[in-house]
């Protein structure tokens, strides 16, 4: 009987459950004045998160989060540049920053192919993706994944691992002091909302969900 009742309680309690995966639609972001999405953002019939370009300004989510796993397929019009934030707070007061998930153009954008930490999958700026990373040509659907848990990041273009790092190791405060976030204090505080952003070119986001831990 202490077994069965032993047993009974590992699979019914809510520590050992998976947390739910949920989706994240238009309706859950704002603009950074916490106004409703407009100027150019708009959501498709299917539920997919379309930027038609330049004037809609990025987005934030309305809720932070830490520990996290987002899951979401994107594509690029041939040429475009754009990405996913997140750990994204106001730093300074003033300025809305984060941890970017590159998305780009390799082939046309400049800095795509300037490479390095601006290419697909990259955390832009900070640390490059692998060579061999399994990305898809500009105007076809990609498939990404961040990983944060207990301050280690990993991003994942198409089923295979991109990049990975550790914000409580002694590398990352290297990495950022080579990095254009080197004077801004306060950034990537290991907690923060998530941001679609906009660089000015057409993009689109779907089947966007998140994994709270």
């Amino acid at each position: 009987m202490r077994f069965l009742l032993l047993a009974s309680a590992l699979v019914f309690s809510p520590i050992l459950c998976a947390a739910d995966s949920v989706p994240l639609t238009l309706a859950d972001f704002t603009d950074t004045k916490d106004a409703a999405p407009s100027g150019g953002w708009s959501a498709e019939s299917d539920g997919t998160i379309h930027l038609q370009g330049a004037g809609g300004g990025s987005l934030i989510s309305r809720n932070e989060y830490e520990n996290f796993v987002l899951e979401w397929e994107w594509k690029v019009a041939p040429g475009g540049n754009n990405g996913i934030k997140y750990w994204v707070t106001k730093v300074g007061g003033k300025e809305w920053l984060g941890i970017e998930y590159q998305m780009i153009d390799d082939e046309k954008h400049p800095d795509g192919i300037k490479g390095g930490s601006h290419a697909t999958a990259s955390i832009y700026d900070l640390k490059e993706p692998a060579k061999d990373k399994a990305a898809k040509p500009a105007g076809e659907w990609n498939t990404s994944k961040i990983v944060v848990q207990d301050g280690k990041i990993e991003h994942w273009l198409n089923g295979r691992l991109a990049v990975a790092a550790d914000t409580k190791s002694p590398e990352w405060p290297t990495l950022i002091a080579a990095s254009k976030f080197k004077n801004k204090d306060g950034f990537a505080p290991g907690k923060g909302r998530i941001m679609l952003t906009e660089h000015g070119d057409e993009t689109w986001f779907r089947n966007i969900r998140l994994t709270a831990h």
